[in-house]
């Protein structure tokens, strides 16, 4: 009989190299082949402009919530091992790449662990990741933070439009 999957976690995705939107597309194609994660929702793909190194392509980003049976640092380890399977390579802080999944929450916790800060530390500035939440969670909590709908109003829709429709 299979463990049910207790915890849930707010994934990001985000790609701007070699065809980002099919990046993002297999990329959750095999989260949700991992037999230790079910997703739940996934939200539109967005075309969002890049934060901190800008000279750079415009980014594809989505979000998705899965449940899984995993820990927060197994399920950072099948993360980080999908985006290596993926090509990424680490050069610098916010360069280009071809897949970036970030965990942005897992079951509400707190941490402040060198390896996996939770709720991730940025996210609530981040337009590319709480429209996408907003979008299919628009009630989740993030953190002292507020709502996503809320976070998602607060940072407006400037640089980020949307691609293509719920997968």
């Amino acid at each position: 009989m299979a463990k049910p999957f207790r915890h849930t976690a707010v994934i990001a995705l985000g790609s701007n190299l070699e065809d980002p939107a099919e990046q993002v597309r297999s990329a959750l194609a095999v989260i949700g082949a991992h037999p230790h994660i079910e997703i739940q929702r996934v939200s539109s793909l967005y075309i969002t402009a890049p934060v901190g190194y800008t000279g750079q392509p415009d980014f594809v980003n989505a979000v998705c919530i899965i449940a899984t049976d995993l820990g927060s640092h197994a399920l950072l380890a099948v993360l980080n091992g999908i985006e290596h399977d993926f090509g990424r390579v680490r050069s610098f802080r916010n360069a280009p790449r071809t897949l970036d999944l970030d965990m942005i929450d897992y079951d509400g916790e707190s941490s402040d662990d060198p390896n996996l800060t939770l709720p991730h530390p940025r996210a609530h500035e981040r337009s590319f990741v709480m429209r996408p939440l907003a979008e299919i969670a628009p009630d989740f909590i993030l953190g002292a933070h507020g709502t996503a709908a809320e976070l998602s109003a607060a940072l407006g829709d400037d640089g980020i439009r949307i691609m293509e429709p719920n997968p």
